[in-house]
């Protein structure tokens, strides 16, 4: 999946449509609709769409959706901020395990808490100024990695890189 919403959007229908009981079921049938995706992300995904595991009498526990209008207006409402902060990235440079993102003035301290709020296993952490950002990458992960860590907390991060 290119990015987050069209991933909810995937998950949504799998859910709909099918008995899941586990995330590593999920993750399976993620992977067999092209949507290669960490476990983290995947549950940061099931937690922002309050998605709720329930007791199944055939099955055991398994996901269903909160039929709501209020938490989709809660998920859309969070993807639009979520846009709102990655406008505000000028650019991204990695240099060895760091990364620096420069942002507009005033929202680096923001977009840092963004992401260690996200604590994806990709990153330690960040040092945040007025404009700039220092990220650490965890030892022995990959640029690739990270990256697709920090599109799947921000998607519209996509042009940045």
């Amino acid at each position: 999946m290119k990015n987050r919403s069209q991933r909810i959007e995937v998950i949504r229908q799998i859910i709909s449509q099918e008995t899941i009981s586990s995330q590593d079921e999920l993750q399976i049938r993620l992977q067999e609709r092209g949507c290669d995706v960490t476990q983290a992300t995947l549950s940061r995904d099931l937690r922002s769409m309050q998605v709720m595991k329930v007791s199944d009498a055939k099955n055991g526990y398994i996901y269903r959706l909160i039929e709501n209008k209020v938490v989709e207006q809660k998920v859309a409402s969070e993807v639009s901020r979520l846009d709102f902060m990655a406008d505000g990235v000028v650019s991204i440079e990695f240099s060895g395990n760091l990364l620096v993102i420069k942002t507009l003035p005033g929202y680096a301290n923001s977009v840092a808490i963004l992401i260690d709020k996200a604590n994806p296993l990709e990153i330690i952490g960040t040092v945040a100024g007025d404009d700039t950002i220092l990220l650490i990458m965890r030892e022995g992960v990959g640029r690739h990695d990270v990256v697709q860590a920090l599109k799947s907390i921000m998607p519209r991060l996509e042009s940045k890189f």
